[in-house]
């Protein structure tokens, strides 16, 4: 079983103290939390409804059926929904707000996770390996032969077809997930750091760390999953900030990085 470091918490995060194990063994400290999150990225350009459903538009439901075949998908949680004025059950219906992955390029690689993780071939820029889009990528060079890759993206909530009273006062849950190697490149090979943030991008009213430690008795190169499920996170969040590092190592072994795959954000109704 995974053994994550990771937690969740309002405003500024702190750094993780060691803590005891039921052995009396120490754990190793947790990695420090970024105090704040690094300059979000522009969010992207909404994406068209086309391309959101992945099939060409066509003339659709009317407005009562839209509003049946939604409540059909998200239960009885969305029947009380009152929508603000210029929004209608059948644009709801085209830009599908709710339960559907709201990061962009979720899976670059095109990687299975049923499947085990293909070799890393040379080391190339990250960007030629597939699509990258609505990714900003980075890297954060470590002693002596290891780095990090980083990769980001900022969600813009009310550009995807939410609207304020909604996030305020359903408060719909918001689910990340995501998929990372057990590569054995270290004892931590991945790290995933969200913000939920104000309008103005910068004010933090909820944040989640992790840094999963997978047990050396399982086998390695498999996939593990880390997610969270963020709840009564109160008012004003407009814009959910995903960030993960994946590690890479240079050694005698020549270059090899950590895949990560399937990331996902997604808000759902609360019943």
């Amino acid at each position: 079983m995974d053994r994550p470091t990771d937690r969740e918490m309002d405003g500024p995060a702190v750094e993780g103290e060691m803590t005891s194990q039921p052995d009396g063994q120490k754990e190793p400290p947790r990695p420090p939390s970024p105090p704040f999150p690094p300059r979000a990225p522009s969010p992207p350009p909404p994406l068209s409804p086309g391309s959101i459903l992945g099939v060409p538009l066509s003339p659709g439901p009317s407005e009562q059926g839209a509003r049946q075949l939604l409540l059909d998908e998200w239960g009885t949680s969305g029947a009380e929904l009152n929508l603000p004025e210029g929004l209608s059950w059948k644009l709801l219906y085209v830009r599908r707000p709710l339960y559907r992955n709201l990061l962009r390029s979720p899976n670059p690689e095109g990687i299975n996770i049923y499947e085990p993780p293909p070799p890393c071939g040379p080391a190339r820029p990250l960007e030629t390996l597939g699509n990258f889009s609505g990714w900003q990528i980075s890297t954060e060079k470590l002693l002596p032969n290891f780095s990090w890759t980083v990769k980001q993206q900022c969600v813009d909530l009310l550009a995807e077809g939410l609207w304020e009273e909604l996030l305020d006062d359903e408060q719909p849950a918001i689910t990340v997930m995501d998929w990372f190697e057990d590569s054995r490149l270290d004892v931590c090979v991945y790290e995933l750091h969200v913000w939920l943030l104000a309008a103005d991008r910068r004010t933090v009213l909820r944040q989640y760390h992790a840094a999963p430690r997978p047990s050396p008795r399982d086998p390695g190169g498999r996939w593990c999953q880390v997610s969270h499920v963020f709840k009564h996170y109160g008012p004003g969040v407009r814009f959910i900030h995903f960030l993960h590092k994946a590690k890479n190592r240079l050694g005698s072994d020549g270059f090899r990085r950590t895949r990560v795959t399937d990331s996902s954000v997604s808000l759902q109704l609360r019943n």
